[in-house]
């Protein structure tokens, strides 16, 4: 006789872990070279000037300076024009 209770299965027991994804220094916020900006899948955020673009599509700060977040109008290869969102790292006086 069984002493526990027959468990069967389930098809929904698995989560994945989080990825912390987002915006990580706001405008106007202090940036150190090699500080992360923004994580992100895929460039939802492009690189402007002094911020590189890491290999999962995060953008990181080259310089020390202050983080400034602006639109940029951008012409997609079938003509539309799109606004997209630069991050750029101005240097600090």
């Amino acid at each position: 006789m069984a002493h526990t209770k027959a468990g069967g299965s389930t098809k929904n027991g698995r989560d994945s872990n989080p990825k912390f994804l987002g915006v990580k220094l706001a405008a106007g916020q202090e940036a150190r070279p090699g500080m992360v900006i923004v994580r992100q899948r895929g460039t939802k955020v492009m690189a402007g000037q002094n911020v590189k673009v890491g290999k999962d599509h995060t953008l990181y700060s080259m310089i020390s300076g202050i983080v400034s977040f602006r639109d940029k109008r951008k012409t997609n290869f079938d003509g539309r024009v799109v606004r997209r969102k630069v991050v750029d790292v101005l240097a600090s006086a």
